[in-house]
């Protein structure tokens, strides 16, 4: 029985392995019709189904046991009839040319799994499949062998049920569970790509992707409109030299470069090209290591809005006509505060004071309105008259704000002062561009975030700690007080690498980052990744004896951790400290100083024998104040 188990176990890892290869390239059959790629999967259950038979169990002369039947359910699970019609008459014209006493039985059950894979097919074909239909399918199949294996005579004859049936149920629904989730995971990742491809292709603004010579990366597809090209395969590789003018390629190209450089985002820049009024944001795009790589754009034409803009100044005698159809709202009011006029759009605008917002009305009984029904924001509660009269007053007088609505919206209010001392404010529904200043700025302090991050241990990394330092060592020389570094090694890490494998370096990394960070308890206090196993802690404000407390707190912490380490003489992971201290004098003509000082303390901790604590001696001599052990 074992030996079966072992070939059955080989018979999995093939099947699990086809369909495994069918997951990573089918990706490439996503550019192609649904039928082709229906028929690509087919094909693929069907020499997964056939490589199945020919690594079976011939349990009798002409009886052969194995795993077929799972591909075939799942092809028409996930494939439908294309796939299933396929796999199975791959699967049938294999068997019926193999030929044996149990052909008929075989080309029966092949047609019955397949069977179920269409109805598991069609009972989800108004939804996507989930991991508990890919359970139910294994349990239908596993029901259906059970069955075949105690009714088709051949079998029954043979008495496989008993003797090799629970190793081939067991195996054929393991195998449909893991085949499943395999596919289930692949129809999700192609569907979250999808989503992604068509967000950014379809976007209504002009978005791109630049890399660090402003040559174009990806582009979507206003894009290539607005540049009149066919395809955004056309428009990788150009840069800006390529469509437009050379006096407006080069200030692009010295805009985008200094957000290069710099690593500071560009937001809502002016531009004009192709006749068109932009108004363009670009931010870098940092690797893991927080290199800038490039950088990504989002364009917005506002040529509509340029235009009417210069038509309102331009030409009041047209205001009417401009009234009657811009998106807009707009009101009149007289010197004395009453409303002469008003579009349907400003009332709109504001949906809980639109009743109020009639010809005639005064500007302090509109106002009253949107206090009563809390409409606006940032109204004081108790000073609703006082508001209202300081508004009032300001309506005469040329000023743009923005608003915010009880909702969330956001309304910009422009008004302009008439020379007969009529007073025009024109309203505008600026939620979604305030929605992408807010999405832009997140963005951005995400982006800084990310480059002051260690990506592996979550703590503070090697350029965010160069900054703090230099600005934290001013700020203890200026007060005189003192300033102390911890300079931490992981001691014979890389034999820990060798030993046990990235993956848990990765992980012992962490471990030490987190005793660290559970050391320090000051928010001055800043744990970092200086480089590879090496790790830093400065402690403003702090002697030596200080940081020495806070040291011995790190390493009892790493010790109770006790993480396994067999190429080490402590049989566990340890780490060598290097301490140094300065004040004054020192932190004012050379801070790093400090730096040095203290990795001379931990080169003499690694040479002394590792797993101690070694601090600095002004004196020039190293001593060791605590040997961990």
């Amino acid at each position: 029985m074992n030996g079966i188990w072992t070939q059955f176990g080989g018979n999995l890892s093939f099947v699990c392995l086809a369909i495994s290869l069918w997951a990573h390239f089918s990706i490439q059959f996503q550019r192609r019709s649904a039928r082709q790629e229906k028929i690509a999967f087919g094909i693929v259950a069907g020499a997964a189904s056939i490589g199945s038979i020919l690594l079976a169990v011939e349990f009798n002369p002409g009886l052969y046991i194995d795993l077929r039947f799972s591909p075939l359910a799942l092809a028409g699970m996930f494939g439908g009839p294309i796939a299933a019609a396929f796999a199975a008459l791959m699967a049938m014209a294999f068997r019926f040319w193999v030929g044996g006493t149990a052909m008929i039985d075989g080309l029966i059950v092949i047609a019955v799994a397949t069977g179920i894979g269409l109805a598991a097919n069609f009972w989800i074909r108004k939804r996507s499949p989930a991991l508990m239909d890919v359970a139910l399918l294994s349990l239908a199949l596993g029901a259906a062998l059970v069955l075949s294996m105690a009714t088709l005579p051949t079998l029954v004859h043979a008495r496989v049920l008993a003797i090799i049936g629970l190793p081939m149920t067991v195996l054929n629904c393991l195998a449909t569970v893991l085949c499943g989730f395999v596919l289930l995971k692949t129809q999700q990742w192609a569907l979250e790509r999808s989503i992604l491809v068509t967000a950014f292709s379809q976007s209504p603004d002009y978005l791109y992707v630049k890399d660090r010579n402003s040559r174009f990366i990806a582009v979507n597809e206003n894009m290539t409109r607005l540049f009149r090209f066919r395809t955004t395969a056309e428009m990788i590789g150009l840069s800006d030299f390529n469509l437009m003018s050379r006096p407006l390629a080069e200030e692009l190209y010295y805009l985008e470069q200094q957000v290069i450089d710099t690593g500071v985002p560009l937001i809502d820049s002016a531009e004009k090209i192709e006749g068109r009024s932009l108004l363009a944001s670009k931010v870098p795009l940092r690797d893991r290591q927080g290199r800038v790589i490039g950088l990504a754009g989002v364009t917005r034409d506002i040529t509509e809005r340029v235009a009417l803009d210069r038509e309102l100044r331009e030409s009041k005698n047209l205001l009417s006509h401009a009234m009657a159809g811009m998106s807009d709202g707009i009101a009149m009011y007289d010197s004395k505060g009453f409303l002469v006029f008003c579009n349907d759009q400003y009332r709109d605008a504001f949906p809980l004071s639109g009743d109020a917002r009639v010809v005639g009305a005064h500007i302090s009984d509109i106002l009253r309105r949107v206090a009563e029904t809390g409409e606006r924001t940032g109204i004081p509660e108790g000073d609703v008259d006082g508001w209202i009269k300081a508004a009032a007053a300001s309506l005469h007088s040329n000023k743009d704000e923005e608003v915010q609505l009880h909702n969330g919206d956001w309304r910009s209010i422009r008004t302009r002062l008439a020379e007969d001392g009529m007073a025009m404010a024109v309203v505008s529904d600026i939620t979604a561009t305030k929605q992408a200043e807010i999405a832009l700025r997140l963005s951005a302090e995400q982006l800084k975030s990310l480059a002051e991050t260690d990506g592996l241990t979550g703590i503070v990394n090697r350029r965010a700690f160069d900054e703090a330092f230099a600005r934290e060592t001013a700020g203890s020389a200026r007060k005189n007080t003192p300033f102390s570094l911890l300079m931490v090694d992981i001691d014979r890490f890389k034999a820990y690498n060798d030993t046990y494998g990235h993956p848990a370096g990765d992980q012992c990394l962490r471990v030490v980052s987190k005793c660290l960070r559970q050391s320090v308890s000051r928010p001055a206090d800043i744990v970092a990744r200086y480089g590879g196993e090496e790790f830093v802690v400065f402690l403003p404000d702090t002697s030596a004896k200080g940081a020495m407390i806070v040291a011995e707190q790190f390493a009892r912490r790493l010790a109770k951790e006790n993480i396994a380490h067999s190429g080490s003489e402590f049989l566990r992971v340890t780490a060598s400290i290097g301490l140094a201290c300065a004040t004054g004098a020192v932190l004012r003509t050379n801070p790093n100083r400090l730096l040095a000082e203290a990795d001379a303390a931990l080169y003499d901790a690694k040479t002394q024998g590792r797993n101690r604590i070694l601090a600095y001696s002004p004196t020039g001599e190293r001593h060791a104040m605590k040997d961990v052990g």
